[in-house]
């Protein structure tokens, strides 16, 4: 077998190897088409299997209602930060965002370029390392809908309890980072959006769940490729999707799904964690977490040391013991260990151990 790292990159991401072993055996010859899946049209019946078997396992892991439109879409999240106000926020209407990181940050960014956008929440002040209590949100009754990011991939804070809106306003909720790492009661949401290349796939096609009422929102005079309606209608088929992508979202779901689901899943990246936390705290302050406990992500744990000079070392030497993918965010420097679902638990027992022959070498 070739040559496998402890891949901690926060995305593109660790795939199950299971995933790209299948992959490989059907590179050149898909189900014995003669093609690969690179190679075949997205109006075959072959690439209609794969879109539409893709979908019904995504609906089966997540219990997705029938009223829900499912959409493999491009762009990544985000163009949903644009696409979310264009088709869900009428003219002249308000949308409320919550900001716990970098990425809700840039959302509602990208929401002010388009129209009245109400920061409910902001935890700035606080470096992104807390979550809202519900008395500190200040809603507007007649928000369009109450946008917040489940999972802050570059600060790592994981809401545990979903924000509650108020009576009429639609949730809407960037799952990115935490997407499938959990059951998700999907019926809560008027809209999810996922950028697959963390959790659930490759780079290039993003899953957006819908409720078929939030599409009446659309407005008749947007671009075809923005306009949810549209899109959903066609079956994400409008113009060529990101088939392979595709293809390995709809491998990663089986593999999910022969593991257990969703539930099965949870327990073993709530052990990863777990066993990567409480190596920070019993380490005498050496490591440092950034977020609060009570606001902890089980998929992006970042983390400083006593000084940059042992943070760069640290990067270095985890190289060389195969440890890739270490290094924090440009934005806020320290370190960072994306524990995705496809990252085995030998993975994350070979970072521990690693971290701590470092302390006693170091500190």
């Amino acid at each position: 077998m070739s040559k496998r790292v402890h891949n901690f990159n926060a995305g593109p991401a660790v795939l199950p190897v299971p995933v790209l072993e299948q992959a490989r055996d059907e590179m050149l010859d898909y189900q014995g088409c003669g093609m690969s899946v690179m190679e075949i049209s997205h109006r075959s019946k072959e690439f209609e299997s794969i879109i539409q078997t893709a979908e019904a396992d995504l609906r089966d892991l997540m219990g997705i209602p029938a009223n829900y439109k499912v959409m493999f879409l491009q762009g990544g999240a985000t163009l949903q930060f644009a696409m979310l106000p264009m088709n869900l926020r009428a003219a002249g209407a308000s949308a409320d965002y919550i900001v716990t990181g970098s990425w809700s940050n840039t959302a509602v960014k990208e929401a002010k370029k388009l129209g009245d956008t109400h920061v409910v929440f902001d935890a700035k002040a606080d470096n992104y390392n807390r979550l809202p209590s519900a008395g500190e949100l200040q809603l507007n009754p007649q928000a369009a809908y109450l946008y917040y990011c489940h999972n802050e991939t570059i600060h790592g804070v994981e809401f545990k309890d979903d924000p509650t809106p108020l009576a009429g306003v639609p949730l809407v909720c960037d799952m990115s980072s935490d997407f499938l790492s959990q059951p998700v009661n999907v019926d809560k949401y008027a809209l999810i959006l996922a950028g697959a290349q963390k959790n659930a796939g490759p780079a290039g096609v993003t899953v957006v769940i819908a409720r078929e009422d939030m599409l009446e929102r659309t407005p008749a005079n947007l671009p075809v490729m923005l306009d949810y309606k549209l899109l959903a209608e066609s079956g994400s088929l409008h113009n060529t999707p990101p088939c392979y992508s595709i293809y390995i979202v709809g491998l990663v779901l089986k593999w999910l799904k022969g593991l257990g689901g969703l539930p099965g899943m949870y327990e073993l990246n709530r052990k990863k964690a777990d066993l990567l936390y409480k190596a920070i705290d019993n380490s005498g302050g050496f490591y440092r977490g950034h977020a609060q406990a009570a606001a902890r992500s089980i998929m992006n744990v970042p983390f400083r040391m006593p000084s940059e000079e042992l943070e760069e070392q640290f990067v270095k030497e985890a190289k060389k013991a195969d440890i890739i993918g270490i290094k924090g965010h440009r934005s806020v420097g320290g370190l960072r260990a994306s524990i995705y679902n496809a990252l085995p638990m030998a993975g994350v027992e070979a970072l521990v151990q690693f971290m701590q022959e470092f302390q006693q070498k170091a500190g």
